[in-house]
Order: structure tokens, then sequence, then C-alpha cells
């Protein structure tokens, strides 16, 4: 058995790959689970995920890296030192074997941690654009992995994205008639499943319910998870099933002929895994990430790339209501997809983390 160190967090991008990892793990029998040990932020995701899953959590400062020279950029490499000190205690205390990163404030001390003490490391990057953490992280080990295929980091090789097992091999098959049925719809009708994330998107969501009465009219129906902070629509049509939170995504995705939804990592991987087209719409603000995280499907055909500013009603009715109107286009984008999704990333990145230690410490 080995003891392992999973470094990550923040967001749920980070700390989903992270936990994937963890259980597969756990599930192949290289770890016990009191022998994996993750390292997060008190403020971010993991610090109810993390536990949740039955793993420990250390928490160390949450360090953001200074964009501009100022008084946080003077006193942040001393807090960044003293957090890799901190980091070096839990390596040496727990007796880790090996350091996987993914990315987060939690990360670079500990990948300058595991250099310091010549640990075996390994990192994975699940956005299209790497962070800070996984550029330095890349430059000292050579084992990383990422999931896009425009990714670029020293010494990477393209895995995927490490995915809830729920998605990637469920225990029992998800039919489209057990997952519409499960949320109230028609078992035969072509099903629109729309997502904008846990916390919702006013742009899609705002553009969905205007045009749901056409969606229904030409005879699909309609999946819209709003988000937990945003309102139904109050007078929907008939077709048209609206839910806050969905805490089982296998099975709104199970129902899904098509998908609306933002760009992130894990929502882009699902998809290309299940084999299912979609139309993504980038969220606007940051660095163009989500973009490009949807750039391995767009040029394989199996997805269509709407921006955050055209996602309008009159757009919507211009461009998309035609693609549903027509199956053979649809059929076309789930036959593009085929082989785009790797539903063992995270068995791939256990194998990489093995290799890291088989080789010994980073050079």
């Amino acid at each position: 058995m080995t003891r392992v160190l999973l470094a990550g967090g923040g967001t749920a991008g980070h700390v989903n790959p992270l936990l994937a990892v963890a259980h597969e793990l756990v599930r192949r029998g290289n770890c016990q689970p009191n022998e994996i040990r993750v390292l997060g932020t008190a403020q971010g995701l993991e610090s109810r995920l993390v536990p949740a899953a039955g793993f420990e959590l250390d928490t160390i400062a949450r360090l953001p890296f200074p964009r501009r020279v100022d008084l946080y950029a003077l006193a942040f490499w001393p807090r960044f030192a003293w957090a890799v000190v901190n980091v070096m205690n839990v390596l040496r205390t727990n007796k880790i074997e090996l350091v996987a990163g993914f990315g987060g404030y939690a990360s670079a001390p500990a990948y300058v941690a595991a250099w310091l003490m010549k640990k075996p490391c390994a990192v994975h990057e699940a956005n299209s654009l790497a962070g800070f953490a996984n550029r330095l992280g890349s430059r000292l080990t050579r084992f990383v992995a990422t999931t896009f295929s425009l990714t670029q980091l020293p010494h990477a090789r393209r895995l995927g994205m490490p995915l809830s097992r729920a998605i990637t091999h469920p225990g029992k098959k998800v039919t489209k008639t057990s997952a519409r049925t499960h949320f109230g719809l028609s078992a035969k009708k072509k099903t629109l499943v729309v997502t904008g994330g846990s916390q919702g998107s006013k742009r899609i969501n705002a553009t969905v319910e205007a045009i749901a009465a056409d969606v229904v009219a030409i005879g699909w129906q309609i999946l819209h998870i709003v988000g937990h902070k945003n309102s139904l629509p109050v007078s929907p049509p008939s077709g048209y099933v609206g839910i806050k939170y969905c805490d089982s995504m296998e099975l709104a995705l199970g129902a899904a002929t098509m998908v609306i939804s933002r760009a992130g990592a894990a929502t882009v991987s699902e998809l290309q895994v299940m084999g299912l087209p979609a139309i993504f719409v980038p969220y606007p603000v940051g660095n163009g990430e989500q973009e490009k995280n949807a750039h391995d499907s767009v040029s394989a055909g199996s997805a269509v790339l709407v921006l955050d500013k055209d996602f309008t009603p009159d757009n919507f009715r211009a461009s998309v209501l035609p693609l549903l109107g027509d199956d053979a286009a649809i059929a076309r984008m789930v036959a593009s997809g085929k082989n785009l999704g790797d539903a063992d990333a995270a068995g791939d990145f256990v194998d990489l983390m093995l290799q890291a230690l088989d080789e010994g410490t980073p050079q």
C-alpha cells in the first residue's frame, strides 16, 4: 500500500477530479482510505466535499498568486514559503510517499514541498489553460497529464479528465426511459437538457425561458437546471421541467438528446464520455479557458459554440432551433463525438502516479 497526498481545491473543477482519483486508488487496492490525505484550504469546496467522501483533509492558507506589485505581492513569497514548510510537515508526519496535484491554491506549495523532500510527484491539469500552480508543478516533475489537446505544459501527455464512475462506469445502466421518467418527462420525446452549472447562468436561463415554447412546439421537451440561487419560470409550457439543482447528473445527462451548457472542463468531459452532442455557451469572464475547453468537441463536429453575448432568443430561433429540427444533423454530431471521451482517465492518471513512484524522486 502507498501513502498519498492529493493537493488541490477551491472549485469543483479541482476537487472532483481529485476525488475521482482518490476513489480509484481505493477501488484498485493501491491505498486504503486512511492512507490518502488531501491538502486544500478551509474556504474551498474541499472543506465540505473531502470529509463527506471519507478522506482526511489538511488545510493551508489560501494564497492567490499576485497579479501586480503591491503590499500583498511583497508579503506573498514569505507566506508562500511558510505554506511550503507546513506542507513539508504534513508529508513528514504522515510518511507520505507520493504527491499528486490538481491545481488550485494548495497545489503550488505541495509541488515545491515534494521537490524539496525528493518525493515523487504527478500533476493533472483540468483546463485548456493551466494556472500558476500547475505551470510551476510541471517544471518540477516529468509526470504531467492534461485533459485537452490545446493545453501546453512541459512533459505533458493528454489523459483526459478523471470523472466519477457514476458517469464513466455506472453500476446500473441508465436508459433514456428510466432517466426521463425520473424527472417526470415523457419517455419517448427528444429531450434538451440545459445547465449553467451549480450556480446557474442568468444568460442561459433567460434565453431558454424565452424560447421554451418554441422548443416544445417542434416536439421536444426540456429539462432545465436553473441553479440553486435562481428562480424557476412562473408559467412554463407543458413539456418544460425546471429544477434548481441536480445531485444525480448521470440521470440528467442520461435523459438528454442534446445538451446546452457552459464549457467547464468537467462538463465538456462528461458529455464527451457519454457521447452527447452539445451547444456550448462559454462563461465570458476570465481568461477564455472555457472557449478553449470546447475546442476538441467543436473541431470534431460533436458540438457547436455560441458566445455568451450571442446566446439570445432571436439568435436561438435563427440557429439552434433549426438544428433541433434536423435529426440527420444531430445524428452526425453523435457519430462525430465517438471516441472523444476518456472513460478510464482516473485509472490512467493513477497509472501515471505509480509510474512516478516506481521511477523514484524527481530529477
